[in-house]
């Protein structure tokens, strides 16, 4: 028997870029959400003396090696549930390869819930997010689906209350957008800002002043970004001493809501299958205080200050955003102008928001009605044709796929 998952998308609705942290990474806030668009992913697994792992794939892009982050799911999961076993898995690409959709992240993440199935036995939640964070900071979103949170470099995830299923038009343009790329030209950016507001040294001044907080920009050896400028609408929950704090809440909080391949029962506080389970409290102020704080309390406390993350950034309080557009629209117009497509216009349909989804390529248009999303289709794909630029653009339609739906229809018959 072999055990067949719908290996889902994702976009990013908002993102905002914090400073950077001492481990070179950029601070993210960014609110995940994912789709009805999927790969296929199929494991087979016997347990025996060995572990021998192999895969094999419809696409010729796609690595069939320890390169590929469902197979390093795969080896990862076997040596912590300490089981040998002959595993196979296959691929069936349906999204496009590095186009900005999370697609080998969700691979990663199927290749998890079938293994599991195939083997009857799963890891405790709170270590299966850790090993998915290891594969890769969009993986563990995965794990959760709906309206998702992420912290962090995005690896720290929080549930949030899902979105009403909504029309979606996805295009994926044949740029090669590079993240650190992007984030380098993004430090350049506040780095320039930073030096125009510094007054000038007065002619008696022993040397140059250098303003709190300022550190030095650039990439290192290993092409990882090293400590840069960071927004000056710092990111509170993603930097400073309160990281450690945050990311034990967050994967004992994520953990209720993550069903496994074994039972798919993952029930939360409200007893439904992958919902998040998240309980207002009327004081949150006077519980703070008291001593001896509960697990529950604790959780509660995360889940208010992720939506108060949101207006901290700019999520929410001047409407969704994506930091990365003031960097990547310059370098690609093409970017720009797609995304205005997707936007329409009152009289024929307009979305009702449009945007770049992580750093690139991909832009995404949320609609009204089916008819308003097919029209912006039509909208984006006339304008490829047109276009001499020879920039060939991929449009997909497709609907936001809510948690609920999402582990109803996890695996695939």
């Amino acid at each position: 028997m072999s055990t067949r998952v719908r290996s889902y998308s994702k976009i990013n609705l908002g993102l905002a870029i914090g400073p950077t942290r001492p481990d070179g990474f950029h601070g993210l806030t960014t609110l995940y959400q994912t789709l009805d668009l999927h790969d296929l992913v199929t494991v087979t697994a016997k347990r025996a003396g060995t572990t021998r792992i192999s895969l094999t794939t419809n696409h010729p892009f796609v690595p069939r090696d320890g390169r590929n982050t469902a197979w390093r799911m795969v080896e990862r999961c076997l040596a912590r549930l300490g089981v040998a076993a002959v595993v196979e898995i296959h691929i069936e690409k349906r999204l496009p390869v590095q186009g900005g959709m999370g697609a080998g992240s969700a691979n990663a993440a199927a290749a998890l819930l079938a293994l599991e199935k195939e083997l009857g036995e799963a890891l405790p939640g709170v270590e299966r997010l850790k090993l998915a964070a290891e594969i890769g900071s969009d993986v563990p979103l995965f794990l959760l689906g709906g309206a998702v949170l992420g912290l962090g470099r995005g690896e720290q995830v929080v549930p949030m209350p899902d979105l009403p299923k909504t029309w979606c038009v996805v295009a994926v343009p044949s740029v090669g957008v590079s993240t650190p790329a992007a984030f380098k030209d993004w430090d350049a950016r506040r780095a320039a800002e930073a030096a125009s507001r510094e007054p000038r040294p007065k002619a008696n001044d022993s040397g140059p002043q250098k303003s709190v907080g300022d550190v030095v920009g650039g990439e290192s050896e290993e092409g990882e970004l090293g400590e840069g400028h960071g927004v000056t609408r710092a990111v509170d929950l993603t930097s400073g001493p309160r990281v450690d704090k945050l990311q034990e809440l967050s994967l004992a909080y994520s953990s209720l809501s993550t069903p496994t391949g074994v039972s798919l029962k993952g029930k939360t506080e409200d007893s439904r299958p992958g919902t998040s389970g998240i309980v207002r409290d009327p004081n949150p102020e006077k519980k703070r205080d008291l001593p001896g704080e509960s697990q529950a309390d604790a959780m509660n406390d995360l889940a208010e200050n992720t939506l108060l993350a949101l207006v901290r950034t700019g999520i929410g309080s001047d409407g969704l955003q994506n930091d990365f557009e003031e960097v990547v629209f310059p370098q690609y117009p093409s970017l720009r102008i797609t995304k205005r497509q997707l936007m329409g216009s009152d009289l024929d349909g307009s979305a009702i928001y449009a945007a770049l989804s992580g750093s690139g390529s991909a832009l995404f248009g949320l609609y009204w009605s089916e008819r308003d999303a097919k029209a912006a289709q039509q909208r984006v794909q006339s304008s490829v044709d047109s276009s001499d630029e020879g920039i060939a653009v991929q449009v997909f339609l497709t609907e936001t796929l809510p948690r609920s739906e999402y582990w109803d229809r996890m695996f695939a018959e």
